[in-house]
């Protein structure tokens, strides 16, 4: 896949950009807060319809602005040319392309993949669980309808077992109804992440293994939160948290607290590795995410590297290009040209502005 050319209006502090992309490598380059990163946020926004940095509709809108236009021309391996709009407000999106609007977002998911590598990525390692379980939730759902589905369905039962337990849990019949419905999604999420994280520890460690010396083994460990062998056993946790769960009011056990471990060489790499390789570390779970769409949808995805090759040191940077597979586009940003722009289409970021 391939970006062609990208006009955003509206969107953060870019109020009308309209460029065309050539080639296959593409440098944004300016001083901080200029908008490289919004320009990017744009771009990875066609992936699974929401921002890689978690925020809402609203935050997406430039200041005073009552909407954001974002438009696309995309070669793609299986759609061939195509064109998407997209249209933000505080309230809704809308999304259209080739084949119409888009009611659902399993209908649209996944279709066409970016993989973003961010110098925030560090906190994989360093920050809470529901990072890893959020980047879990979207390379797995981007590629699996059914995952998705059980996921949305799960997380509405979570929410309204909380709201009954905000309500002191006295409805004893509605609680049984949505643990009933938590259990069933609760072991195909748990059985599809550990599927999913077999496969992806593969694309995980052979991407490593093309960063580093010889000698470090990297892995991935799916850390599920309750080990049960049927929809039962886990209702039967259920029912047995119910009391310290009124009184915390919220539901503490299930996958929405499962984590994922990276380790590096069998032990925990948050804890036993340095800052050089954590950083490896991450750059190749985010080369497994790029093997694992193609592997799986069958289409190479955009790479959004945000500010990232510049922290590398010359020999890392080196590997880095050179692990990279299929031909995929780049599209990098960073506050100074890169050391061989020979290759590059440089594009100069002042100020929410965007020109060659």
């Amino acid at each position: 896949m391939r970006f062609t050319k990208v006009t955003l209006q509206g969107f953060r502090n870019l109020p009308l950009v309209d460029v065309t992309l050539a080639g296959r490598r593409t440098f944004l380059c300016g001083a901080n807060a200029q908008g490289k990163t919004n320009f990017l946020e744009a771009l990875g926004y066609v992936t699974a319809l929401r921002s890689f940095r978690g925020a809402e509709s609203r935050a997406l809108l430039g200041l005073g602005q009552p909407q954001a236009g974002l438009a696309f021309t995309v070669e793609h391996e299986t759609f061939g040319e195509s064109r998407l709009t997209i249209t933000l407000t505080p309230q809704d999106r809308v999304v259209e392309w080739e084949h119409g609007k888009v009611a659902r977002l399993a209908d649209f998911i996944g279709k066409f993949p970016t993989v973003v590598f961010s110098s925030q990525d560090i906190q994989f390692l360093r920050g809470s669980p529901s990072l890893r379980r959020r980047w879990l939730d979207l390379t797995l759902a981007a590629m699996d309808a059914a995952y998705l589905t059980a996921l949305q369905r799960y997380t509405r039962a979570v929410a309204e077992r909380n709201m009954l337990l905000k309500q002191g849990g006295r409805d004893v019949g509605a609680l049984e109804a949505f643990e009933h419905e938590l259990a069933a999604h609760a072991l195909t999420l748990v059985a599809r992440r550990t599927a999913g994280v077999v496969e992806l520890g593969e694309f995980f460690h052979a991407a490593h293994a093309r960063l580093v010396p010889e000698g470090e083994r990297a892995g991935l460990v799916y850390a599920p939160d309750s080990v049960v062998a049927s929809a039962g056993e886990f209702t039967a946790v259920l029912v047995k948290c119910r009391p310290r769960d009124t009184l915390l009011k919220s539901t503490e056990r299930g996958p929405h607290r499962d984590d994922l471990e990276l380790v590096l060489n069998g032990r925990p790499a948050r804890q036993f590795a340095s800052e050089g390789q954590q950083r490896c570390l991450v750059i190749a779970l985010r080369l497994a995410q790029a093997a694992y769409f193609r592997a799986k949808g069958g289409v190479t995805p955009v790479l959004l590297c945000d500010d990232v090759l510049g922290e590398l040191d010359p020999g890392r940077r080196e590997k880095f290009w050179a692990s990279l597979e299929g031909e995929p586009q780049v599209i990098a940003t960073g506050t100074s040209r890169p050391a061989n722009d020979g290759g590059w289409q440089i594009l100069s970021v002042v100020n929410g502005s965007i020109a060659s």
